[in-house]
């Protein structure tokens, strides 16, 4: 995870600049660590090629795409609304393999069934978040970068397997992205789905 915010950084404000400093910051589903470990270990059989392996404690599941924010008090407010409206469900995770496009892949990510819970869950967190995503709803959870040619990589090691694994899911993320030259992810909050109003911050 990525570390504390820097000497003269507080939330988002940067000392002496006279106002805000946006976060890039997205929302998410977090992944268990049983199960990330689990992913990480079929991506580290692409150490020899040239792509970037996710840490398994920055495996997780994109909800709305990264966008700038400026209060994260407000942003917070919105996933708490969102989320006390849903029940826990269960994702199912049923293959991995290399995506976007077969024949130009880019990652190797693991895909998960878009079943209703998952979709509906996600068209809310865009709708009250202003944000859109044209792309076809693909859930998935990235676990490398392809950096060389992901179509070689993927003739060389043709890694694509299905299999079942599942996790339950009982909270939704707020989640920020590392600053330039940094690394990992820092969750700025995290809301209990379903009718409990409390939630809890924390990196």
């Amino acid at each position: 995870m990525a570390s504390e915010s820097g000497p003269g950084e507080i939330d988002g404000l940067t000392a002496g600049s006279g106002g805000p400093r946006p976060a890039r910051v997205f929302v998410a589903l977090r992944i268990a660590p049983e199960i990330a470990d689990e992913f990480a270990r079929m991506a580290r059989e692409l150490e020899r090629f040239p792509v970037r392996l996710i840490a398994p404690a920055d495996i997780h599941l994109t909800l709305v795409p990264p966008w700038n924010e400026f209060s994260i008090p407000d942003a917070v407010e919105k996933l708490r609304r969102v989320a006390s409206s849903f029940d826990g469900f269960t994702l199912e995770f049923r293959r991995v393999g290399y995506g976007p496009e077969p024949r130009r892949p880019r990652f190797l990510w693991a895909e998960c069934a878009a079943e209703p819970d998952l979709a509906q869950l996600r068209a809310m967190l865009l709708l009250t978040f202003g944000q859109t995503d044209d792309r076809p709803f693909q859930p998935h959870v990235t676990l490398a970068r392809l950096l060389g040619n992901g179509a070689t990589i993927a003739r060389k090691y043709p890694i694509d397997r299905d299999f079942a694994l599942t996790q339950r899911v009982d909270s939704v993320e707020l989640m920020q992205s590392p600053t330039p030259g940094g690394s990992g992810y820092k969750v700025l909050a995290s809301r209990l789905l379903g009718t409990n109003p409390e939630f809890s911050t924390g990196t």
